[in-house]
């Protein structure tokens, strides 16, 4: 039996393909390890504030120094923290917006990346403190990024994978529904990624 966190970031609702691709994928999970507990996390509906002052404070301030405001602030990191480290699975839905992520996922990573909990330095540089964890990103584009001449506009799946490997989250795998506004791919576009979704 497995935890599945599944993180949504789009705002389209039941019309999101990223929320689609996503919960096909959990889908997949489920059958593959029966009795599996999933968290669907809508990181819209969590209102993450980005960061400030205060949460920047509380970061940085040891936890035995911690007063009220403090624990207010950090509130929600620690909750966020706490639910990626609980899981065994994740899938990341992440919709591409002007060629990067949405701010509601960019506001959750704020979060969660933070020095002595989630990655720490040492002499021998960066440690990621998240690891064990096999990562699911179900990407959803209106245009081709994978590959061709707007591959280099993709600031979505390098920044994820670059993010997540620092944090020591380096098992990731991607499927990607892409083309959805381009006429001849658009209406194939969801079945395609989800006929590609192979978890062995």
């Amino acid at each position: 039996m497995k935890t599945i966190l599944h993180l949504i970031s789009s705002p389209r609702q039941e019309a999101s393909v990223s929320i689609k691709l996503g919960r096909a994928i959990v889908e997949r999970l489920q059958q593959q390890f029966p009795g599996s507990r999933v968290n669907e996390v809508n990181l819209l509906d969590e209102n993450i504030p980005h960061l400030g002052a205060p949460h920047l404070q509380s970061f940085f301030t040891p936890e035995t120094e911690l007063n009220s405001q403090d624990r207010e602030a950090i509130a929600y990191s620690d909750r966020a923290i706490s639910q990626l480290k609980n899981a065994d699975i994740v899938v990341l839905g992440a919709p591409m917006y002007n060629f990067t992520i949405h701010s509601s996922l960019k506001a959750w990573i704020d979060h969660i990346a933070r020095a002595g909990k989630t990655f720490r330095y040492t002499d021998h540089g960066p440690e990621g403190l998240v690891g064990d964890k096999k990562v699911y990103l179900a990407v959803a584009s209106g245009g081709v990024y994978s590959g061709g001449p707007y591959e280099p506009y993709d600031f979505v799946v390098p920044y994820l994978k670059n993010i997540l490997g620092f944090l020591g989250m380096t098992d990731v795998t991607v499927y990607r529904a892409e083309g959805l506004n381009i006429p001849v791919l658009q209406d194939h576009a969801l079945d395609e990624a989800i006929a590609n979704i192979n978890l062995e």
